[in-house]
């Protein structure tokens, strides 16, 4: 709900503050008054663009800031949770600054933010209909949201939805399984071509550096053959073997000589022992080392051949894989993904068959969907319209008609929230083809016909305020009552605020407030524009059991308020009349 409204230096407005109540609450006064201000300031917060002569004479600026209570699950605060402006338990506070010089500016919760913003939060705040807008009912864009919150739909309505996700997600499945395919299809001659030559090549994995090293070592291997020719020439007959040999078999003939004792310690014996033993080992590693010889000259043997093959097989190798733009070792693992490729080529007749039925499938829980919504919303049509109708009668607009257009879309435009397009739609007079709400060329009469609509969808729409601007417009009697009965009915449900000149309409109302226009004498009239001279001011008061009471006797009787237009007042307020204000009169003061 719009808990309060402040204003300052505001076209005529000085200093206004404003705390609203729940339920209805009426706004009167002369012709004049100001009442249009206080929406047309009301708009500003809620994201209008500002006009000329708005900033009060003398004031550099107009500020206006209006204060609403929603509940935690409403739409708006879902608009600032997403970009951080706000906890759910916290007022909105929306405000806006015109300067008398440059461009307004606009804030929620105390923090900079666009017009556009303000706009958009107001939009699902705040409904305003009659003299100057009726929005919500007016836009056609709205019509379809709020039939569906009149017939209780939301279940279908989800249903509908999921439906729709489902479809979109398997036409995008589909749509990228096929540009896949034809970018496939196209490269399909080259990849079969490369397929069958990589066959016939049968690259191994990692052969490339395996024969590199390969190459390298047996265009060396005559060298190394050399090598070990000498090597082995130098053990020859008369090599290190054979000298050996005789060292070892002069030291055994001495070991052997009587009288000597190869184990005294510090004998000849022992050293002639010690070196026997080092002979023999030097042996032994001597004729390990001849046969390391002999294999690796065995193995060394320089093959001619040998290393034609491989150099064959290495720069073939290199060739295709400068071919394919590849790292030579790894041409098998691109034969393996081609092979893939093809295969899978081979099978995308059978996977798109695939993805197109489930497209299908989908498509058809879509629409199997949409038609139950489509069934559900022409019953809630029906109802709406009956609905109407009958509260058109006492509101003075029985020569109306009113209907529920409900035009199927094309599979094309089909969206998440099915296949309908839904308008509201009005026949002024009899025989008159139905068109548009705005048709409706009187404002009083656009109002009444909102507040007819409202009644009946007094559960839809988000707004949880209503605002009226004379919808008693050329009317009263026992149609002016009839109005004044739906706007309190309507309170129940949503914050009512009505701008009125019908007594009928004031007395129904929970809450008054009066607009007033005086003149500020000259020394005030200094003081509040900095300049002297005749200037008027606007007061509003909330009204208590007397004040109202007299404020609905002289809308009955004028400015001479007399003593049965007091009694009609006393009878249209009856029990209202002994509610006091919780707070008395609240005053602001304009110029």
């Amino acid at each position: 709900m719009l808990t309060a409204l402040s204003i300052r230096d505001f076209v005529l407005i000085d200093q206004l503050v404003l705390d609203f109540s729940k339920g209805f609450t009426s706004l009167t006064g002369e012709t004049g008054a100001g009442k249009s201000i206080l929406l047309d300031a009301l708009g500003l917060a809620l994201g209008e663009a500002p006009t000329r002569g708005q900033v009060r004479r003398g004031a550099e600026r107009a500020i206006i800031v209006a204060s609403f209570d929603p509940p935690h699950d409403h739409p708006a605060r879902q608009v600032l949770a997403e970009r951080g402006l706000g906890a759910p338990d916290e007022p909105i506070i929306l405000r806006r600054v015109i300067p008398a010089e440059g461009s307004a500016r606009a804030f929620v919760n105390d923090q900079a933010a666009s017009a556009g913003l303000l706009a958009e939060i107001g939009e699902t705040l705040v409904e305003v209909h009659g003299q100057h807008a009726s929005v919500g009912l007016l836009n056609a864009a709205a019509h379809r949201a709020l039939l569906d919150a009149y017939g209780a739909s939301g279940a279908l309505l989800g249903q509908v939805a999921e439906a729709w996700r489902g479809w979109q997600a398997a036409l995008d499945a589909a749509d990228a399984l096929k540009r896949e395919l034809d970018e496939a299809a196209r490269q399909r001659e080259f990849i079969a071509h490369a397929v069958g030559e990589l066959t016939a090549l049968n690259p191994e994995e990692g052969e490339s550096s395996r024969l590199g090293d390969e190459r390298l070592l047996l265009q060396s291997s005559e060298k190394i053959t050399d090598a070990l020719s000498d090597a082995e020439a130098a053990f020859g007959n008369d090599g290190v073997e054979a000298r050996l040999s005789k060292v070892a078999k002069a030291l055994d003939k001495a070991l052997r000589t009587p009288g000597l004792d190869p184990v005294e310690p510090g004998g000849l014996g022992e050293a002639l022992s010690l070196a026997a033993a080092t002979i023999e080992r030097a042996l032994i590693e001597v004729n390990e080392a001849s046969e390391a010889l002999r294999v690796a000259r065995q193995r060394s043997r320089f093959q001619p051949g040998a290393l034609e093959r491989i150099e064959a097989r290495f720069f073939e190798l290199k060739a295709a894989a400068r071919k394919y733009n590849v790292d030579p070792d790894g041409l098998a693992g691109l034969l393996a993904r081609h092979q893939v490729a093809l295969a899978s080529l081979e099978a995308s007749d059978s996977a798109l068959k695939s993805a197109q039925a489930e497209t299908e499938r989908r498509q058809a829980v879509y629409i199997s969907a949409a038609k139950a919504l489509t069934a559900a919303r022409a019953i809630a049509a029906e109802r709406l319209a009956l609905a109407v109708a009958t509260e058109l009668v006492p509101l003075r607009l029985d020569k109306a008609k009113f209907r529920v257009r409900i035009d199927a879309l094309p599979l094309e435009e089909a969206a998440q929230h099915g296949l309908d397009r839904v308008a509201f739609e009005i026949s002024t007079n009899p025989g008159a083809p139905f068109g548009p709400l705005a048709q409706i060329a009187s404002g009083g009469e656009l109002a009444r016909f909102a507040l007819a609509l409202k009644v009946c969808l007094a559960e839809a729409g988000s707004a949880q305020v209503l605002i009226f601007d004379e919808a008693d417009q050329g009317v009263g009697g026992a149609v002016a009552a009839a109005v004044g009965e739906r706007l309190e009915a309507l309170a129940r449900k949503r914050q009512v605020l009505a701008v009125t000149h019908s007594p009928q309409v004031a007395a129904a109302a929970r809450t008054h407030l009066k607009i007033a226009k005086s003149e500020l004498s000259e020394a005030d009239a200094l003081a509040a524009t900095g300049a002297p001279g005749p200037v008027m001011v606007t007061r509003v008061a909330r009204l208590d059991g007397g004040q109202r009471l007299e404020e609905v006797a002289r809308m009955l009787s004028g400015a001479t308020i007399t003593p049965e237009a007091r009694a009609a007042a006393r009878q249209l307020l009856g029990p209202r009349l002994i509610e006091l204000s919780d707070s008395g009169a609240t005053q602001g003061a304009a110029e």
